[in-house]
């Protein structure tokens, strides 16, 4: 985990489980596993001198880090957290007992806004009715495609004070986004070694209808070689925006 984050739309990370699997394109350049690799091959402790976990069991095996769910408690100040930077919490083998105890983590620690992402939506909705849900939890789902449209309709489901979409990297247009019961969608280019490029047109695309329906739009990057090699501009102004609670 970290206290600060390279994230540009939250602040600090924290990873209770580490590892994952391919399940769409978008995780074709996985850069949680690229990390993983690279923090093994030097070497690196399991854990940080903070206490969070950011390798992982064999090959990127998911894997519980029950020592990690004392971390927020240190936090004092109030800071937005993004949730398994480092893995899926909707994974099928993170078990709903441990779920149910990063969730009461996160309830215990209203002074933190937290922001947890996957791209396993429909576990995400069938789970949904068996957690409690503190109004102070974000979830989104990652919507690279067209193809991935369909979690949004399982987001809508889930009781969350904002339900988001990352729809990073954005990898084709999105024809037929519906942003109904959305409240902040986060897009952006792929970076790192065999990035695929994104075409302006499908950023602007999704700018406008968020802007149409009042829905809160954050532009990350144009991605390239590196995260910061294409900027942050978007028809010359940087899109910050990020969302109210909006009735669950």
């Amino acid at each position: 985990m970290s206290d600060r984050s390279s994230i540009e739309w939250t602040e600090a990370t924290w990873n209770p489980t580490t590892g994952c699997d391919r399940v769409s394109s978008g995780c074709d350049n996985c850069y949680a596993l690229t990390l993983a690799k690279r923090l093994k091959a030097m070497g690196a402790a399991k854990y940080q001198n903070d206490g969070d976990p950011r390798t992982s069991g064999p090959g990127f095996a998911v894997t519980l880090h029950p020592d990690a769910l004392d971390v927020p408690y240190g936090w004092k100040s109030p800071r937005t957290v993004f949730v398994n930077s480092m893995s899926d919490l909707f994974h099928a083998r993170v078990p709903l007992d441990f779920v149910r105890r990063v969730f009461q983590v996160m309830a215990d620690t209203p002074q933190h806004t937290y922001q947890v992402l996957t791209k396993r939506a429909r576990r995400l909705r069938q789970v949904a009715p068996k957690l409690e849900w503190p109004a102070n939890v974000w979830v989104g789902v990652s919507v690279e495609t067209e193809k991935e449209l369909a979690r949004v309709d399982d987001l809508r489901e889930v009781p969350a004070a904002v339900r988001f979409l990352s729809c990073e990297p954005l990898l084709g247009p999105l024809p037929g986004l519906n942003l109904d019961g959305i409240g902040w969608v986060i897009a952006g280019g792929e970076s790192g070694p065999g990035h695929r490029p994104m075409d302006e047109s499908w950023v602007t695309e999704i700018r406008d209808i968020c802007q149409d329906d009042g829905v809160a739009f954050f532009f990350k990057q144009w991605g390239g070689h590196t995260p910061k090699a294409g900027g942050r501009l978007l028809q010359g102004r940087t899109w910050d925006q990020m969302p109210l609670p909006v009735a669950a």
